[in-house]
């Protein structure tokens, strides 16, 4: 897994970023140059195999729908660290019809992508559906993969751009799994990435000879022990349904925090692709010291123990139980908390920020060992 995304910067010198070192790039609103415009393109991963796997093993075609809160929460999550309001959303599956069931996936997301907007809206994100595109592409593809664009606005003077983190600040990390208030489930907290790592060492060999289309021929394919609808007592659901749980949606929680804490929030950080070392691309000579880490949730012990993935490597591919970050000052945190609590999402204080020297750099100090990335 490339949590560096080499290669991206090819295209930083075509990049109209009014905001460069903000978490997401603002351009500027033709219309008002007191606002920016954000569009932000993001997909569910590899989940879409996973749920291809599922439902060759059980028939079951509702594994395909979820993957519309992932699409949707994996960009209107990315916006709003930079402060902005989500307004519009399209989304685009490309599919190869042999295989899938096309209709039946469609009418899934469909059904998953209204009921999160309605959510959405009524905690005041007032994002519209916009339509997208659909391609029926065998050649190119061999079951399904699920992505989206959002467009989102922001006052430029508002934006949370992370330039004003400072030593002092206090990271306040937001539970990636467990359930909130407006969810309908547990959530294991795995979210949209290492799901590759993640399937490749849960399911069994089995299933690389029943489905090859699900892995590249070459590569190592599946190692695991477990069967696709295997219960596990630790997981609190199947082994299928832990890799599958969709990406939480934060926005309606950071929204709160940020009409609570106001100029109090100096960073927004969803920890994505890069897992707890997302926070380094934003402030400037700032060190990052994680050192009150909640435990994982299970999930992401289960890969770690079964794929023998050292925790350096861990805390670079997953979230590892924190989904997102606030960085705030220190008289603002009690705010930030408060607000999670009202939504019942789990929040701690998981560490602060120190003056750094020559560049950004992260410490996590945690049970499974002291590791710094920069």
């Amino acid at each position: 897994m490339d949590v560096r995304k080499r290669g991206i910067e090819s295209f930083r010198p075509a990049l109209e970023n009014l905001l460069p070192g903000a978490f997401c790039a603002v351009i500027g609103d033709p219309l008002s140059e007191k606002r920016g415009i954000v569009l932000h393109t993001d997909g569910a991963g590899s989940k879409p195999v996973q749920s291809y796997l599922q439902w060759r093993e059980t028939g079951e075609k509702e594994w395909f729908g979820t993957l519309a809160q992932d699409v949707l929460a994996m960009n209107v999550d990315d916006v709003i660290c930079v402060g902005a309001a989500p307004q519009g959303f399209v989304d685009y599956v490309a599919i190869n019809p042999i295989r899938v069931p096309k209709e039946d996936v469609l009418r899934g997301l469909s059904a998953c992508f209204s009921e999160c907007i309605s959510m959405l809206r009524r905690y005041g994100v007032r994002l519209r559906f916009a339509g997208g595109e659909t391609a029926d592409l065998p050649d190119q593809v061999r079951t399904l993969d699920v992505s989206g664009t959002v467009s989102a606005s922001v006052e430029l003077a508002r934006a949370i751009t992370g330039a004003g983190i400072r030593p002092g600040d206090l990271i306040v990390g937001l539970r990636s799994g467990g359930r909130a208030k407006y969810e309908k489930r547990e959530n294991s907290g795995i979210m949209c990435n290492g799901i590759t790592l993640a399937r490749h060492c849960l399911m069994r060999k089995e299933y690389g000879r029943k489905y090859p289309e699900t892995v590249e021929p070459g590569t190592r394919g599946y190692f695991g022990r477990f069967g696709a609808d295997e219960y596990l007592e630790r997981l609190g659901m199947s082994v299928g349904e832990a890799i599958l749980s969709p990406t939480r949606i934060f926005a309606p929680v950071v929204l709160r925090i940020i009409q609570a804490a106001g100029e109090g929030v100096s960073g927004l950080v969803h920890n994505t692709g890069g897992g707890l070392t997302k926070c380094l691309r934003l402030g400037r000579n700032i060190r990052y010291v994680k050192d009150e880490l909640p435990e994982p949730d299970p999930i992401f012990l289960l890969i770690q123990e079964e794929g023998r993935v050292s925790w350096r490597e861990m805390y670079q591919d997953f979230n590892v139980g924190v989904g997102f970050e606030v960085i705030v000052r220190r008289d603002a945190a009690d705010e930030v908390l408060s607000a999670a609590e009202r939504f019942g999402l789990g929040a701690r204080v998981i560490g602060r920020c120190e003056r750094g020297s020559g560049g950004n750099s992260l410490i996590i100090s945690a049970q499974h060992g002291k590791f710094v990335y920069r």
